[in-house]
């Protein structure tokens, strides 16, 4: 399994794909004028406590207040208050908490009006970007996330990420993590520290500590709200994230943004930094990798799959549907089971890349093929498990209904990512029509499914615009076909037809349906 990350800079933000065996799985973007990321802690001020919520609405710049609840608290609020009032009126210059007296932990079950009142000043971080007509969502239980480790102030618990299968290995790194960790931080062990050595890891807990005491340091003149601590370049933190061995190139089409991302490479996985790669070829990065044409076949309403089926995703306020077809597809050799199985088995793997590259959350409901074997709608659902085991969002999945429904809830910390891929229709002024890649596509499937039959001669009639990109260049996808398939088809550009038409004849000149 290779992976490559492919990276598209401009002027006001930066396009990240993440490919897995060329197959586009992830999307992100990095836009200047996001002042309320995922992880970004704010100094901010409490507006007011809502007992009929146990929630409090605080103030930290956006058009509409942060929504931050009871249970988000943390068991130490009433010593980050305390701290948060000392450390600004300069009574407190000791960031690092050794010497700083701990006040007796919040109630779980308590009331919001006991904890917080109007007007105090606070330390909270993003856990939930604005989305819809919805404020940010944010917690006082702060973190800051490294390579290996995760910072957590104000707690003595140290945690190893449950990836880590082995016994002998938490145990190890719970042991080495505790003889680092200073007095009044906790720590959150991540995967990626597995084998790791205790020099690596401390290095990176020094530099958590660093970017807590510059954070620190702020909030002496800091005004309300105002940021005092901004996740890293979007960059830097995909990599922290997602990096590891199976990386095969990462690739950058910005000299500067390729330098400080080598240098970042070369910080946590010297061996790697070879695989960061300056592009300067004259063809667009994201064409120059497949990665345009994926982008316009895989959003929308429709998308389609291989041998014939596609599934239609469709979005509610509440949640999303998505409802798996076979298409026009006949196998003889099968029985209807098998081929629902066959069909509902690459709707899986199409739906949990899916979830990943729109960042699809909340309620999704999948709508598959009806299955009588028992056996089978087990083979699906744990098919689907393995295929959403490297997604990072958390979520859960239930297994199929007696209606052959699987629900989905998968965790939604920012705005899911929607790309428009209708273009203007050049034949009706004002009307959209389907992007030109995508006839291409379905074309090919169509053709896929004529030789299928056996016919011994076939012509294609269709505009001139896609007779020409279908047989232009080299190798064109017309001999792809050939080359494929052993069977040549006859392309006639028709200037009558719209832009969409398209028909397929037999050696007889008549019409395939």
């Amino acid at each position: 399994m290779d992976k490559e990350l492919i990276i598209r800079s401009s002027s006001d933000f930066v396009d990240f794909a993440l490919l897995k065996d060329g197959k586009l799985i992830e999307l992100h973007k990095d836009e200047e004028d996001n002042n309320f990321a995922v992880g970004d802690v704010f100094i901010a001020k409490i507006r007011k406590a809502v007992p009929g919520l146990n929630a409090a609405f605080v103030n930290v710049g956006y058009e509409k207040d942060a929504f931050l609840h009871y249970h988000d608290l943390g068991p130490k609020l009433p010593s980050l208050l305390k701290f948060v009032k000392r450390v600004s009126t300069g009574k407190h210059t000791d960031f690092l908490l050794k010497n700083f007296q701990f006040e007796k932990d919040i109630d779980k079950d308590g009331s919001i009006a006991d904890a917080l009142k109007s007007n105090q000043s606070l330390l909270v971080q993003i856990v939930k970007e604005p989305i819809s007509t919805k404020g940010p969502r944010i917690s006082s239980e702060l973190s800051i996330a490294g390579r290996y480790i995760v910072l957590v102030p104000f707690s003595d618990r140290i945690s190893i990420s449950q990836k880590i299968e082995s016994k002998e290995e938490k145990d190890r790194l719970k042991r080495l993590v505790k003889s680092i960790t200073p007095k009044g931080f906790g720590v959150i062990v991540r995967t990626v520290a597995e084998g790791k050595k205790v020099a690596e890891l401390d290095t990176d807990l020094q530099n958590l500590l660093s970017r807590w005491t510059a954070m620190c340091k702020k909030l002496n003149k800091a005004p309300h709200p105002s940021k005092v601590l901004g996740e890293m370049n979007k960059a830097s933190s995909i990599l922290r994230d997602i990096f590891n061995d199976s990386f095969s190139s990462i690739v950058v089409d910005d000299e500067e943004l390729y330098m400080q991302i080598k240098d970042y490479v070369h910080q946590i996985a010297p061996k790697k930094e070879s695989i960061v790669k300056h592009y300067q070829n004259g063809v667009p990065i994201f064409e120059k990798h497949g990665i345009e044409r994926q982008i316009k076949t895989s959003f929308g309403r429709t998308v389609s799959m291989a041998k014939g089926a596609y599934i239609v995703i469709e979005h509610t306020e509440a949640l999303h549907v998505i409802d798996v077809n076979s298409g026009n597809r006949s196998n003889k050799e099968k029985n209807q089971e098998d081929t629902a199985l066959e069909v509902n088995m690459i709707s899986a793997t199409e739906i949990a890349r899916q979830l990943r590259l729109r960042d699809m959350g909340g309620i999704i409901v999948v709508d598959f093929i009806d299955m009588g074997n028992a056996e089978n709608r087990k083979k699906l659902y744990n098919h689907l498990r393995d295929e959403m085991k490297d997604d990072k969002a958390k979520h859960k999945i239930l297994p199929p209904s007696k209606f052959g429904l699987i629900q989905i809830t998968r965790q939604r910390v920012r705005p899911e990512r929607n790309i428009e891929t209708k273009e203007e229709n050049p034949n009706v002024s004002g009307e959209e029509i389907e992007a030109p890649i995508k006839v291409v596509q379905r074309i090919t499937q169509d053709m896929e499914r004529i030789f299928k039959k056996d016919y011994k001669k076939v012509t294609l009639n269709t505009h001139p615009f896609i007779a020409a990109f279908l047989t232009k260049g080299f190798p064109s996808i017309r001999s792809k076909w050939f080359l494929e398939h052993k069977k040549w088809v006859k392309v006639l550009p028709r200037d009558a037809y719209t832009y969409l038409e398209y028909h397929f004849y037999d050696k007889n000149g008549d019409k395939i349906d």
